[in-house]
């Protein structure tokens, strides 16, 4: 209990931008959690993609199509309702994985700017509240009384404005380059997906099973 509450006392020396710094970093945590449900939901993975593409390569159209249509994710569903149009004879499934794909990223991209435009306003938020808190220690000056200490203390109270700054741009780096790379690892994964089945379109046959599929 001492050890909260000194931790409040030390919390509330860095002054009011404090609360604003403690809101960003509950903001990066909510977008890290939101952000990480919604990958392991519609990332197919790394995993699908080997196996789909292993399928492909070795002329396995029912057995990738069975993948695709067993599989989670954007991609995997993507490749199957592709695949549904290849076997019914239409001639847009090129356009259909384009166009499909292109909005599955903006989804899975979504709110990521918002990291990193933390990760810049954050450290200048933490400067703005020591540069603050230095003009209110220097102050001390005006008065007959002032001591260095007082002002040293101030400067040195002050400064927890900025460390907090950090401390959250840190965190929301980290998060941001995390999405970041699984977002890049997924745009390979449709390239290649994509890339796999556009070269095997010639040996798709209409047929009227791909009608009821």
């Amino acid at each position: 209990m001492e050890s909260i509450l000194s931790g409040i006392a030390f919390f509330q020396k860095g002054g009011c931008i404090m609360y604003v710094l403690l809101a960003a970093s509950i903001f990066v945590v909510a977008i890290g959690m939101e952000r990480f449900l919604y990958f392991r939901s519609e990332d197919s993975g790394r995993a699908f993609a080997e196996a789909f593409c292993l399928r492909m390569a070795n002329g396995d159209l029912s057995g990738a199509r069975k993948l695709a249509e067993d599989a989670r994710g954007a991609t995997a569903d993507i490749l199957f309702a592709a695949m549904k149009k290849y076997e019914r004879g239409e001639k847009d499934a090129e356009s259909y994985m384009e166009v499909q794909s292109g909005v599955a990223l903006s989804k899975f991209r979504k709110r990521l700017y918002y990291l990193s435009v933390t990760v810049t306003m954050a450290p200048l938020l933490g400067l703005l509240g020591t540069i603050s808190g230095m003009i209110t220690a220097f102050s001390v000056f005006n008065l007959e009384s002032g001591e260095a200490t007082a002002i040293t203390g101030g400067v040195g109270e002050a400064l927890i404005a900025t460390a907090m700054g950090l401390c959250v741009a840190i965190v929301a780096l980290a998060v941001h380059a995390y999405f970041a790379q699984r977002l890049e690892n997924i745009v390979t994964d449709m390239e290649q997906c994509f890339s796999m089945l556009e070269g095997a379109a010639g040996r798709f046959s209409p047929s009227p099973e791909g009608e009821g599929a």
